[in-house]
């Protein structure tokens, strides 16, 4: 296993950054590696960003000394999504089967986590927990849909809420996944920020010749990461977070910080965007 810390970022220093000092704060182009543990301790919301690979043998995340704790679920909770073929996930309350695109909730105390499976690739999110709640297996068709936005703005979509007020209880994991339709490339437009929340993003459904053009800085000092396919973002409090594809793509969102409350959000006017 491999785990890389990540400090924090002021916006005023951000803004002194040329592409490669903001793809080495803010790009995660390395979390899936075959046979291995790939993490990402972030000081944003104390959130752990990573991938499991097991490429048909068996891999355990037990403890990691970033935590601080003899065990990595001693003081977190998880969400565990599948983003390859079906695999499974041991936990302290058994075994767990994951389709493509499922999540696993797993609750504090739960570890260690364990993951198998041929084809299966692993997308991993913790952070901070100050009560155990139950591991809860939330398959897609399981998912709160929504579907928004149209083919004439060019962001016809579906998000589905997995961990989320409106389906399960998490301490502060709010995690879910948007796929464009055919012929959409723009999400989360128009802007907004969370002054109260972190999120990580992991875009995922890209062809090799396809990109995300990233949108991330102050509203009035946009910059942009050009991200290809399982590639993660994290976005900080005080950044903007949409994007645009040059075909269209999935991404899966996550957040910790103060509440779970998805629509807390500060929204960005279009005038005020440069």
């Amino acid at each position: 296993m491999k785990i890389e810390t990540r400090q924090a970022i002021d916006p005023r220093h951000a803004k002194t950054f040329d592409t490669s000092a903001l793809r080495a704060e803010f790009l995660m182009d390395s979390l899936f590696l075959p046979g291995e543990i790939s993490l990402v301790y972030s000081h944003y919301d104390r959130l752990i960003v990573g991938g499991a690979v097991p490429s048909g043998g068996t891999l355990e995340l037990s403890s990691a000394k970033e935590t601080g704790t003899p065990g990595f679920l001693d003081r977190r909770e998880a969400v565990i999504v599948n983003i390859g073929e079906a695999g499974t996930v041991t936990t302290g309350s058994g075994s767990h089967e994951l389709g493509h695109r499922d999540m696993l909730y797993v609750g504090l105390g739960e570890g260690p986590l364990g993951f198998s499976g041929e084809s299966a690739r692993f997308y991993i999110l913790s952070a901070p927990a100050h009560r155990k709640l139950e591991t809860r297996l939330v398959t897609i068709e399981a998912a709160k849909r929504v579907d928004l936005g149209a083919a004439a703005t060019s962001n016809d979509r579906s998000i589905f809420q997995f961990v989320h007020p409106d389906v399960m209880e998490s301490c502060q994991l709010v995690v879910g996944m948007t796929t464009l339709h055919g012929g959409s490339v723009w999400n989360t437009m128009p802007a907004h920020r969370h002054d109260r929340r972190s999120e990580a993003y992991l875009y995922i459904g890209l062809s090799e010749e396809t990109r995300v053009f990233h949108m991330m800085g102050e509203p009035d000092e946009t910059r942009h990461l050009v991200v290809k396919n399982e590639e993660g973002i994290l976005s900080p409090p005080w950044s903007i977070h949409c994007g645009a594809g040059t075909a269209s793509y999935t991404f899966i969102w996550a957040m910790a910080g103060d509440n779970v409350d998805y629509k807390d959000v500060d929204m960005v006017a279009m005038e005020d965007l440069k």
